[in-house]
């Protein structure tokens, strides 16, 4: 057997599908796909990996990140999704520090925000490349 992660689909749950489906698609800038039998809103490029927002009753979300999106120039990426109303979380512990809503480690810069549901959302770069990690 073999998995394929470019084909999988990550499932968030939503308080509020038409206001997570707002800002997924308008602040966001996610494609669309439509709307699922069961309410669920899709996104996602063709042939790529797939979003679906779940529609949940009981309104418990992670407490901890639940997707990532790896960019490029993550300073101006985080300038844009501000200018566009994302709100990014700051962090001042001694594992976890932000400097202008950045987290710099050796491998990687991270900005995390909330969805409109509650969800801890990433961006993140990557400063290391995979030949650089030892397996």
């Amino acid at each position: 057997m073999s998995l394929v992660l470019n084909k999988a689909t990550t499932v968030l749950p939503v308080d509020d599908a038409a206001r997570a489906r707002h800002f997924y698609a308008d602040t966001l800038g996610l494609p669309h796909r439509g709307v699922a039998d069961d309410g669920s809103e899709i996104f996602g490029s063709e042939g790529g990996p797939l979003l679906q927002l779940m529609p949940v009753k009981d309104g418990k979300h992670s407490e901890h990140t639940t997707l990532s999106f790896e960019v490029s120039g993550i300073e101006r990426t985080v300038q844009e999704m501000e200018a566009r109303g994302v709100t990014f979380q700051d962090y001042d512990l001694p594992d976890l520090k932000t400097e202008n809503h950045i987290c710099t480690t050796d491998s990687e810069k991270c900005a995390w925000f909330m969805d409109t549901e509650h969800n801890i959302l990433c961006v993140h770069e990557n400063i290391t490349t995979a030949a650089d990690y030892q397996l």
